[in-house]
């Protein structure tokens, strides 16, 4: 995947981009097998939910705050935001309809 084409937060850029609309924000590392396997369908995600909801990933590595202000425990974790607020929490691998009806259920 391309970083060009996925928003990445971090510590400053995360609550700012969260608290508007629905957000579906990918907690991960790039060292996590499971977190390498649905990248792709997060990108996928990305272009299907295009105007309807935004997606961005977060590298626990570099965002330890956010990380740690949200106690991500285990990657891949998934968290759906809406107007700021938590609404929906998936740890582990999905797949890309899983993921599409949770956030769908947000918007």
């Amino acid at each position: 995947m391309s970083k060009d084409t996925m928003t990445y937060l971090n510590d400053e850029t995360f609550e700012q981009f969260i608290a508007e609309g629905v957000s579906f924000i990918d907690f991960y590392a790039d060292w996590c097998g499971p977190c390498r396997m649905i990248a792709p369908i997060i990108e996928q995600l990305s272009q299907h939910l295009h105007g309807k909801a935004k997606v961005a990933k977060v590298d626990i590595e570099t965002a330890q705050n956010v990380a740690s202000s949200y106690q991500i425990v285990s990657i891949p974790t998934i968290i759906i935001f809406k107007d700021g607020k938590e609404v929906d929490r998936i740890v582990g691998v999905r797949t890309f309809d899983d993921f599409l009806g949770r956030v769908q259920a947000a918007i």
